[in-house]
């Protein structure tokens, strides 16, 4: 997993030679290796960041004998990846706890692009939930694709959660808001509400998106992206987040041979990633820590 952005930062550190690195010594590296980024899924903008932050900290070091050249290319490239990645940390489960003793429901709202897994993903946080003891319902707000709502009720039998829905066509904003009512009336702790999955440029999409916002009020609207989307899922995660999302969840993570999503997708909203799919099992979606990334990222 990532191998081929990790060989690119070790090919950088190979081509720093001199013992005080000067601006023009390293001019043509930082530019391949810029370039390198952008081969890796690494969008432009975050390509730049991470190019600059390396030139800055590098430029007029002084290497000396006793130091590793390795070393020193690696704590600066771990420090500007871990800049990226740091977008603040989110406790999903202190925020259901709280709500709890509130007497309220956490509802959590899914948006992302068609393909990237968002149904799924939804199935196995509900496992999570369940596994922790929390209770949940499923809100079958997509009712836009066929075959949705009967994907939807299949994983959530699966996991032993109930959906909410209506029939194809109904309005989202409706199965929304019956599914927050019936968690509000049986004292539920999560209402999980799945989306349509449309072009992030589809006009009507975004607008039923606000409307969903709107009337169910959620307390987390979560992205769900596609980690082998490659720069256009930095396009989907901008687009999404004019909307509001609070935090983004990648999937097929273990796919991603090359590495660049996360750190495009957090640069792009400045939002924490809060999980990451690296399986098809419901046991398949873990917690995210920015370090787990940085020390598979940086040989």
């Amino acid at each position: 997993m990532f191998d081929s952005l990790k060989n690119k930062f070790s090919s950088l550190a190979d081509s720093v030679s001199q013992k005080t690195i000067s601006e023009k010594d390293i001019d043509k590296i930082i530019w391949d290796f810029q370039l390198s980024l952008l081969e890796n899924d690494v969008s432009l903008k975050v390509a730049e960041r991470i190019a600059e932050d390396i030139k800055e900290k590098l430029v007029g070091t002084q290497i000396s004998i006793s130091e590793k050249k390795k070393n020193v290319l690696k704590d600066t490239l771990t420090d500007a990846i871990r800049d990226v990645l740091q977008n603040g940390q989110m406790d999903l489960f202190k925020k259901i706890d709280e709500n709890k003793a509130k007497g309220m429901p956490t509802i959590l709202l899914f948006v992302g692009f068609n393909g990237t897994g968002k149904t799924t993903t939804i199935a196995k946080l509900a496992h999570i939930l369940r596994k922790k003891k929390y209770s949940c319902i499923i809100a079958a707000a997509d009712t836009f694709r066929a075959g949705s709502i009967e994907q939807l009720e299949k994983h959530a039998q699966n996991v032993g959660v109930r959906v909410i829905k209506q029939g194809y066509g109904a309005d989202p904003a409706a199965v929304g808001f019956d599914a927050v009512q019936h968690a509000k009336a049986r004292n539920i702790d999560v209402v999980l509400i799945d989306t349509a999955g449309r072009a992030e440029t589809n006009k009507n999409l975004m607008d039923e998106m606000r409307k969903i916002v709107r009337v169910t009020k959620p307390n987390l609207i979560i992205f769900i992206g596609d980690a082998l989307g490659g720069n256009a899922v930095v396009e989907q995660a901008e687009k999404f987040n004019d909307i509001g999302i609070d935090c983004s969840i990648l999937t097929k993570v273990d796919a991603d041979a090359r590495g660049g999503a996360a750190l495009s997708i957090s640069y792009a909203t400045k939002k924490p990633i809060l999980f990451i799919g690296l399986g098809q099992g419901y046991d398949d979606l873990v917690l995210f820590d920015p370090e787990w990334m940085v020390n598979r990222l940086v040989p």
